[in-house]
C-alpha cells in the first residue's frame, strides 16, 4: 500500500472572508511536492492595525519548502486572490499561472516590484491543463463579479480535485463566459474525490440573480436624472462598469473614467479581449467643457476608501470635477462588513452638499458575485463530490456550508486556516495542525503580526506618549533638569498647571534625592523615571502614558 498522501491545507482564506492562500500537496510526509492556489491580501482598519497598508497571510510554512513548491495558481484577479503574489514572489520563487486577464494584473504587480514579467504564464481555458509536479492542473471556467474567473481541475495519482474559486451560477454574466452546466457535469462525470467550495452566500436562501438584471434597473434611474450622475462599483467588476456606462450613454451623457484601479481595470480588460464594444470616455479636462447633466462618472471607492476618487468628491474637487446640489450618486455595490463607517461618511458629505444619493438597500442596482444556498445546493448535486470542504468564508460559513454537504450526503469537513486534510482515504481527516498567522506590510516593509509594531502603535495610540530627557556628566552629576515632550496628552490635568510642569518636577525631586549608585545605572534611572511618569500622569488626567527616558551622559 503507498505512503504517499494527497493533503490540502488553507494558509489563509478559511475562517474569514479575504486573504486566501491554499496549498496542496502529494508524496509521502514530509516529501510531498506542492502547488499553492490563490495568494491574496485583506485590508486593515484603524481599530486594530492602524498605519498598515496591507496584511498577507503568513506564508513561513510554505517558504521554508519553496524547494518543493512547483507552481502558483491564481483564480481570478480580486486583490484577495492576487494582491499578495508579487510581494511573496521572492522568497517563493515558483511559476505563476493564470489566465490572460488575470494574468494581465498579475504582471502588473510584479512590474511594480521589480520581478520578471516573464513569471508570469497565461494559460488557456479547460481542456488545457499545466502539468506542475505529480499535479496536472486546468482553469474550468466559472462566472463571478470579475472576467475570466476560473475554478481549477486538480489532478493528482490519488483522485481528481476541483477548487472552485469564488463564483455564482450566473448564464447572462454580460462580461466574461457563463456557467456552462454540462460542461460541469462533463467535467465530473469520472468521479471527483473532493471539492473545495466557496462559501460566502451560504446563508442567502433565494438563488443569486444574474448580472443582466441590473442593467434595465440602472438605466432607468440614469435616464431620470437631471443633474450630474456619478457611479461607484467594485473597479474590478468590469461588467458592472460596462454596464453603467452603456447606462450613461445611452442617457445621451459624456463616460468619465476616475480613479487609478478603475482605469487599470477597463485597460486590462480591453487589452486581454474580455471586454468589447465600451463607452467611448472622455478625459476629465475634455468633461469640464460638457455640461453637467452631461455627464456620468465612473468612480473609484466604493467601500468608503479615504484616497479613492468618491471619498475625495465628497471632501470636494477630484481632478478639477465636483459635485454640486440636485447631482446623483449611485453605490452600485454591497457595502462589505467592516466599512460601514466610511460609507456612511461619504453619504452623509454628499448630502451635506446636496447631492442625491442612492444606494443597493433596494436590491435593485447590485447583484453578489457568490453563490447562494440553492445555488451551492445546485453545484452539489452536478459535481457529487466524495467529500466537501468548505473555503472561503468567517468560521459561521464554513459551519453552515458544511451541515448542508452533510445533509445531502456528502463527507464534509470544517477546515480552518492551519489544518492540514488528508484527503487520499475515504474522507477527510486531519493529518496535522500548522502555525498560521498574518504578515503586515507597513509601509514598504513586510513585518509580523508578533513583532510588537503595531501593539506598539495601538498603545501609544490609546495612551499617549511621553519624552523625558536628562544628562548627567562623566561623575554622575545632573546637569540641569530633566525635561519632558509630551505627544497625545492634554496639556494641563487636574492641578490646573501644565502636565509637562508637573511631570518636571516630580522627575526633579527623585532625581535631586537619588544616590550615586541609582545614577550610575541607566537602567535603574530609566524604570524608575518612567514609573514616576505613569504614577504623575495617572494622577493628573487618568491615562498611563508610553514612556521613553533618553539618559546623557557627557564623557
Amino acid at each position: 500500500m503507498s505512503s504517499k498522501r494527497l493533503i490540502y491545507l488553507p494558509l489563509g482564506g478559511a475562517g474569514e472572508i479575504g486573504m486566501n492562500a491554499y496549498v496542496y500537496g502529494y508524496g509521502e510526509p514530509d516529501k510531498e511536492r506542492f502547488i499553492l492556489v490563490d495568494l491574496g491580501v485583506t485590508f486593515p482598519d484603524m481599530d486594530g492595525t492602524p498605519g498598515v497598508d496591507l496584511i498577507l497571510p503568513d506564508m513561513t510554512w510554505l517558504k521554508e519548502r519553496a524547494d518543493r513548491l512547483d507552481a502558483i495558481f491564481v483564480t481570478h484577479a480580486h486583490e484577495d486572490h492576487v494582491g499578495a503574489v508579487a510581494m511573496c514572489y521572492e522568497a517563493l520563487g515558483a511559476p505563476v499561472y493564470a489566465r490572460a486577464f488575470t494574468a494581465n494584473i498579475a504582471r502588473r504587480k510584479m512590474e511594480e516590484y521589480g520581478h520578471p514579467e516573464d513569471a508570469v504564464r497565461t494559460a488557456s481555458a479547460w481542456p488545457e491543463q499545466v502539468q506542475a509536479g505529480p499535479f496536472s492542473v486546468g482553469f474550468l471556467p466559472m462566472s463571478h463579479s470579475i472576467p475570466e474567473s476560473g475554478a481549477l481541475v486538480i489532478d493528482s495519482p490519488a483522485g481528481r480535485v476541483i477548487h472552485t474559486g469564488d463564483f455564482k451560477l450566473d448564464q447572462t454574466p454580460i462580461v466574461g463566459e457563463p456557467f456552462d452546466p454540462e460542461l460541469w457535469a462533463e467535467v465530473s462525470a469520472g468521479g471527483v474525490k473532493a471539492m473545495i467550495c466557496d462559501s460566502t452566500n451560504v446563508f442567502s436562501p433565494m438563488p443569486g440573480r444574474s448580472e443582466a438584471t441590473v442593467g434595465p434597473e440602472i438605466e432607468k434611474l440614469v435616464s431620470q436624472a437631471s443633474g450630474m450622475v456619478v457611479a461607484t462599483t467594485f473597479a474590478s467588476n468590469v461588467a458592472r462598469v460596462k454596464t453603467l456606462a452603456e447606462a450613461g450613454e445611452r442617457a445621451g451623457r459624456s463616460i468619465v473614467l476616475l480613479g487609478r484601479a478603475m482605469r487599470r481595470m477597463v485597460e486590462a480588460a480591453i487589452e486581454t479581449g474580455v471586454l468589447t464594444d465600451f463607452p467611448k470616455v472622455v478625459s476629465t479636462d475634455a468633461a469640464k467643457d460638457i455640461p453637467r447633466e452631461n455627464l456620468m462618472l465612473l468612480v473609484t471607492g466604493s467601500q468608503g476608501e479615504r484616497r479613492a476618487a468618491s471619498a475625495q468628491l465628497a471632501r470636494g474637487k477630484y481632478q478639477g470635477l465636483e459635485v454640486k446640489e440636485g447631482d446623483l450618486f449611485l453605490f452600485s455595490s454591497k457595502t462589505i462588513p467592516g466599512n460601514e463607517r466610511g460609507v456612511i461618511r461619504i453619504i452623509n458629505a454628499f448630502s451635506e452638499k446636496g447631492v442625491d444619493v442612492v444606494d443597493d438597500s433596494s436590491g435593485l442596482y447590485h447583484v453578489s458575485g457568490h453563490a447562494n444556498r440553492p445555488d451551492l445546493e445546485r453545484l452539489h448535486a452536478i459535481v457529487k463530490p466524495q467529500m466537501l470542504i468548505p473555503m472561503h468564508g468567517e468560521h459561521r460559513h464554513l459551519r453552515e456550508h458544511a451541515k448542508l454537504a452533510e445533509a445531502a450526503g456528502l463527507q464534509s469537513a470544517l477546515v480552518v486556516n492551519g489544518m492540514m486534510m488528508d484527503l487520499t482515504g475515504n474522507e477527510p481527516r486531519v493529518a496535522e495542525y500548522i502555525e498560521t498567522g498574518r504578515t503586515y506590510l507597513d509601509g514598504a516593509v513586510q513585518i509580523g503580526a508578533l513583532d510588537g509594531v503595531v501593539r506598539d502603535r495601538i498603545r501609544m495610540a490609546l495612551n499617549g506618549h511621553v519624552i523625558v530627557t536628562l544628562i548627567l556628566d562623566d561623575e554622575d552629576e545632573l546637569l540641569g533638569d530633566p525635561w519632558c515632550e509630551i505627544m497625545g496628552l492634554p496639556e494641563t490635568g487636574r492641578s490646573r498647571a501644565a502636565l509637562v510642569e508637573v511631570l518636571e518636577e516630580d522627575l526633579s525631586q527623585f532625581l535631586n534625592r537619588a544616590n550615586r549608585k541609582t545614577l550610575r545605572d541607566d537602567a535603574a534611572i530609566e524604570e524608575a523615571l518612567r514609573r514616576i511618569v505613569r504614577k504623575t500622569a495617572q494622577d493628573e488626567i487618568g491615562k498611563k502614558p508610553e514612556v521613553t527616558v533618553v539618559v546623557s551622559r557627557l564623557s
